[in-house]
């Protein structure tokens, strides 16, 4: 997690907040995950692999309540970088290198709660929510497999996902032990979005930002807003947001709420309020 410059922040808190008390509202809304699941094997029987996945998915024993929800997508700490689980849409792509993990984990807990089972159609990924369905599609002989994400990791620089190892062999990459893929999302809470109202309904997500001060003049809002950007990272970027002749000055970029109540924490920006829109 980034890590501004204590000195620096302070004096940009003094000038944001001293020139006008401002007050806001911070919306915060929850994810709604769907806690059943149903085996549709049979509609999805002539689609690629879908078939298989139902099969499979449906023998599983899948944890998918709110609470483990909340606790899967806070912020986390590994070998001391942060990673910060964020919604994602139907049809997004990531491409990268693809792992896998087998015998040394078999029949441990996963990070969700789960027993791993190497023989099931299951994935790790840093960020995505748990029970994301993906379709790995291995670029080097262009086999495809559908997988849950229900554990965390792969934490070694350049990978994206780790697959089980049923879903390694399935794309044909246990030997080489690593594969260039594309992994496209294709549904949340173990379920795919087969129709255009499902996937509009999974699209649905809120941005946050983290109001940081608010002025009269828009001089001093600009002046505070290019302050923060000398000092942000690349992840986020101060913009100003003008209404009711008030021109607020707010960090954007965070992916979810924990993400911008951690920057919040950890920037000692305690004066700030976080807003969802």
């Amino acid at each position: 997690m980034l890590l501004i410059n204590r000195k620096n922040i302070k004096n940009l808190i003094c000038i944001s907040f001293a020139v006008l008390i401002f007050t806001s509202c911070a919306s915060k809304s929850t994810y709604s995950f769907n806690e059943n699941y149903s085996n549709t094997s049979s509609k999805y029987s002539n689609k690629n692999n879908k078939k298989v996945y139902y099969r499979k998915i449906a023998k599983e024993k899948i944890r998918n309540s709110k609470a483990m929800h909340r606790a899967t997508m806070r912020p986390y700490k590994i070998a001391g970088k942060w990673y910060h689980p964020s919604l994602a849409k139907v049809g997004d792509v990531l491409n990268g290198i693809a792992s896998w993990y087998g015998p040394n984990f078999h029949a441990k807990k996963t990070s969700n709660g789960e027993v791993y089972n190497m023989y099931a159609l299951t994935a790790a990924h840093k960020t995505l929510p748990m029970n994301t369905i993906v379709k790995v599609i291995n670029l080097d002989n262009n086999k495809s497999i559908i997988v849950r994400v229900n554990d965390r990791g792969p934490f070694v620089s350049g990978r994206i996902i780790d697959l089980s190892n049923k879903a390694a062999h399935a794309v044909d990459m246990v030997k080489k032990g690593t594969a260039r893929v594309k992994v496209i999302i294709l549904g949340f809470n173990a379920t795919i979005a087969n129709t255009k109202s499902e996937r509009a309904e999974i699209k649905k997500s809120e941005n946050f930002f983290l109001q940081v001060g608010a002025f009269s003049k828009y001089k001093g809002a600009l002046n505070v807003k290019r302050k923060f950007n000398l000092i942000l990272e690349n992840n986020y970027q101060a913009i100003i947001k003008r209404s009711s002749n008030i021109n607020r000055v707010w960090i954007k970029g965070f992916k979810s709420l924990e993400e911008a109540e951690d920057f919040k924490m950890n920037n000692d920006l305690n004066s700030s309020v976080i807003i969802a829109q």
